[in-house]
């Protein structure tokens, strides 16, 4: 799914599940990244027309996600705790490249986003097909099918806007690199976790 070199153990589901509080909190939280993430990608490079308008819509669409996430967290009684530290993401954005050209740093950081969204929307998918919660396998359902376009869109945008990097050669790495790293995660009640 995604090429991604390695899938979540389905059994991953019953930690999150066990804990609903913890994996929702951490959602949101991984929401509000993304939506941050796509407004810098913006500033950093507006030069680009449709790429401002798309990574616009992104943004917004994240916020509203957080905003879903936060709505459940309350309707069940729960707090929307501390935003939480993402090790994945950290490892992920250690991978990025941060010499050579501009446009290599910014294709490097077009895979970083579709990377993290890839790996979300295949764990939305685990989530869908492996808890017992109703209401919230038809959201992470719902998800799995936003966060694939987003990782489509950020994909796309690295090919289209490169004009020194052999991108599906890159990308290729970033698959090898995040199927090494993903074998450390998967047993904490953690979206990348």
């Amino acid at each position: 799914m995604l090429g991604l070199k390695l899938l979540t153990d389905p059994r991953w589901a019953d930690i999150a599940e066990r804990n609903l509080e913890e994996i929702l909190t951490d959602h949101a939280w991984c929401e509000q990244k993304a939506a941050t993430n796509a407004i810098t990608m913006i500033a950093y490079n507006s030069e680009h027309d449709a790429f401002i308008q798309e990574m616009s819509d992104i943004a917004i669409e994240e916020m509203q996600h957080f905003k879903m996430v936060v709505e459940i967290i309350q309707q069940r009684g729960y707090t929307l705790g501390r935003e939480r530290k993402d090790d994945y993401v950290g490892q992920l954005m250690k991978f990025c490249r941060k010499d050579g050209s501009r446009n290599m740093a910014f294709v490097d950081r077009l895979l970083f986003a579709a990377m993290i969204e890839a790996r979300s929307c295949e764990r939305f998918r685990v989530l869908s097909q492996n808890i017992n919660d109703e209401e919230l396998s038809k959201f992470y359902y719902d998800l799995m099918v936003s966060e694939a376009n987003h990782y489509t869109t950020f994909l796309n945008f690295a090919r289209q806007l490169s004009t020194d990097v052999d991108v599906d050669k890159r990308w290729k790495e970033w698959l090898d690199f995040e199927g090494n790293l993903i074998q450390s995660y998967g047993n904490k009640e953690a979206i990348h976790g």
